[in-house]
């Protein structure tokens, strides 16, 4: 797997992290619908990774479906704002377009209003119609460098490239990979890659990529949990074209009436803020590798602190719009063993330990998994 070793494929990130996080609410347009499967002629696993990587996309528009069916257990009242709950459940739409590494536009629809991310050059805008609010940033030097300034990595995938880049950047020797049946997505023919985990302590059954068979784009990006036959995450186009857009669509033009914001500080060229944590951030742990990888922090953020520590003390007092921690936390199973005890969340696709003694173990694995992590 050393194509993807170097892997620049369309990294057409649109800066939607902050974006993503502000779905208020779905629109009801249901599942994806099945067309007959095209034919194409056939192409190998290996082939298809090639494509990818040298595909290359000089502009795209389209709309964006996402629908999530994690399992979840009702967490609704419990979290201020109910983002991130709607976040992981129901269905959002989204367009975006695409014109090169410097032009990038997402707006995020649901039910009160609309919320747009637009690179332009090195301005950074963001802007919600519910309050009619908009903020400004400008970008790091990377972005007259002809290079992507941001570095999207939403919490879910806001696009089939998105969340394709994330599957094959962890592609390693648990994973099999294979060719699944042709497929017809937004109107366009496509081929199926499949990845598979080979470890049993994987919640996911299969990730399946449909790669545009003229274009080598993503265009639907499915993960099935183990046991199910149904996509438990899916994001895929249900309209696009290949066109430039217009560079107008790029263009802030602020509505009446707009309260703008201008933020201090530059992204650098990593597309971080200059405060944020580094890669490899130290309060963090990975154990495990794979798809077993367990991801292990604290909840006060001193992952090496005791409880009781000065470190474990946290640094500043919570915030007045912060989740109610004691409602959440009796909301979820006790458990217990000779790791110790805690509460557990469990979805369809992954797991969340919160142990007594302050530690957070989670990972896209079974339970057990995480009472082993925790044992050592």
């Amino acid at each position: 797997m050393s194509v993807l070793r170097s892997r620049p494929v369309l990294r057409w990130l649109v800066p939607a992290t902050a974006a993503v996080a502000v779905i208020g609410g779905g629109a009801a347009i249901g599942t994806f619908a099945a067309e007959a499967e095209p034919s194409l002629p056939p192409r190998t696993a290996a082939q298809l990774l090639v494509d990818l990587q040298e595909s290359r996309l000089e502009g795209l528009s389209g709309t964006v479906v996402q629908r999530a069916d994690l399992g979840l257990p009702p967490l609704a009242g419990l979290i201020p704002g109910n983002d991130l709950t709607t976040l992981l459940t129901g269905t959002h739409t989204l367009r975006v377009w695409y014109s090169g590494p410097e032009r990038q536009r997402i707006a995020l629809l649901d039910t009160l209003g609309e919320r747009d991310v637009i690179r332009n050059g090195r301005d950074l805008w963001t802007w919600e119609s519910r309050g009619n609010t908009a903020r400004h940033r400008t970008l790091g030097e990377a972005a007259t460098a002809g290079k992507p300034a941001l570095d999207a990595r939403p919490s879910m995938p806001a696009t089939p490239q998105q969340a394709a880049d994330l599957a094959l950047g962890a592609i390693d020797p648990s994973t099999e990979v294979s060719v699944g049946r042709s497929a017809t997505v937004a109107g366009r023919d496509a081929y199926e890659l499949v990845l598979q985990p080979r470890d049993r302590d994987s919640l996911v059954h299969q990730l399946r990529i449909a790669i545009d068979a003229k274009q080598h784009v993503p265009l639907r990006f499915e993960v099935l949990a183990k046991g199910s036959d149904q996509p438990a995450f899916e994001v895929a186009f249900t309209q696009v074209d290949y066109r430039q857009p217009d560079v107008d669509q790029f263009t802030f033009n602020p509505p009446p009436g707009v309260t703008v914001t201008e933020e201090n500080g530059k992204l650098p060229a990593a597309g971080r803020p200059e405060h944020a944590q580094p890669a490899g951030d130290p309060q963090v742990r990975a154990e495990g590798s794979g798809w077993a990888t367990v991801l292990v922090t604290r909840l006060d953020g001193a992952a090496g602190a005791k409880p009781g520590s000065p470190a474990s003390k946290p640094a500043v007092p919570p915030a007045a719009d912060a989740p109610d921690m004691s409602k959440l936390l009796g909301g979820l199973t006790a458990v217990s063993g000779d790791w110790g005890s805690g509460r557990l969340l469990t979805s369809k696709l992954f797991s969340v330990l919160l142990t007594d003694d302050g530690r957070v173990l989670a990972g896209a694995v079974t339970p057990e998994r995480l009472y082993q992590v925790a044992r050592g």
